[in-house]
């Protein structure tokens, strides 16, 4: 069973993004006014925005919302070239910004939560020693996001710099795509010990393996600051506009608390 949502948590980790960048389709389904929305989302978000989702097409059931996810920074240099999402939902509140400055937005960039960063791992408990357990003779691989293009794998990174741990254990770094990719690296045990997203480490999934987790402070690196945007493909889309809406309200927030997201 534990294996079972693993492999599916695997699956949604690393799959790529296989739209095509070419003209809008129609967004019209067969229900005379059911629409589709297509949403590019940041992999911490899987499990809040499932169930997000949820809540909503209960209220809005003409309203198809799809969900990609993924890592933010490939998600922007995706929709810098034409993908075809109506909303983008990034780790790292920077990159809608910096799509909005290249007036390839249709609405303003929003904040919708904080991220926060832990340690995370089914052998160890990281409480006890915080940051100093990566130095443990038992820890041979550390998973973490790809600093690349993953929002938190950039923070993990600054941590690790922050408590002058980098270059002690920079070759037992193991990269996923991801942050859901490093996460399921930590839950199979592929990796010793995980630097994750909290949101992930509250998931069902990585529950049911029984791991524990250590909160990373805050100011041991940037922050992780969120925030959406809607794009220029949701032109005329309503369905596109009134999920962007239900962002703002108290029931996500309610939710997105419960996932272990920050006040935005």
């Amino acid at each position: 069973m534990r294996r079972a949502a693993y492999c599916l948590l695997l699956l949604w980790a690393t799959i790529p993004f296989l739209y095509s960048f070419g003209p809008a389709t129609n967004k019209k389904l067969s229900g005379a006014s059911a629409t589709e929305v297509l949403v590019a989302a940041a992999a911490d978000l899987k499990f809040a925005m499932d169930s997000l989702v949820t809540v909503f097409s209960k209220e809005n059931p003409s309203i198809h919302v799809k969900v990609v996810y993924g890592s933010s920074g490939n998600f922007y240099e995706q929709i810098s070239n034409g993908a075809p999402f109506d909303l983008f939902f990034s780790a790292d509140i920077d990159y809608p910004r910096r799509l909005q400055e290249q007036h390839k937005t249709l609405s303003d960039t929003k904040p919708y939560g904080t991220g926060q960063l832990v340690l995370w791992s089914r052998k160890l408990d990281p409480a006890i020693a915080g940051m100093n357990t990566l130095l443990s003779s038992s820890v041979n691989k550390i998973a973490i996001a790809n600093p690349a293009h993953a929002p938190y794998g950039k923070r993990a990174e600054e941590s690790l710099r922050f408590y002058q741990l980098y270059d002690k254990v920079k070759d037992k770094l193991v990269f996923g795509e991801n942050i859901a990719q490093a996460a399921q690296y930590a839950g199979t045990g592929a990796a010793d010990i995980g630097i994750i997203a909290l949101s992930l480490a509250l998931s069902p999934a990585m529950q049911q393996e029984g791991g524990k987790y250590w909160l990373i402070p805050a100011g041991s690196h940037q922050p992780l600051q969120q925030g959406y945007v809607l794009l220029p493909h949701a032109k005329d889309n309503a369905g596109a506009t009134a999920f962007a809406n239900f962002f703002l309200s108290e029931k996500t927030r309610s939710i997105l608390q419960s996932f272990g997201f920050g006040q935005p």
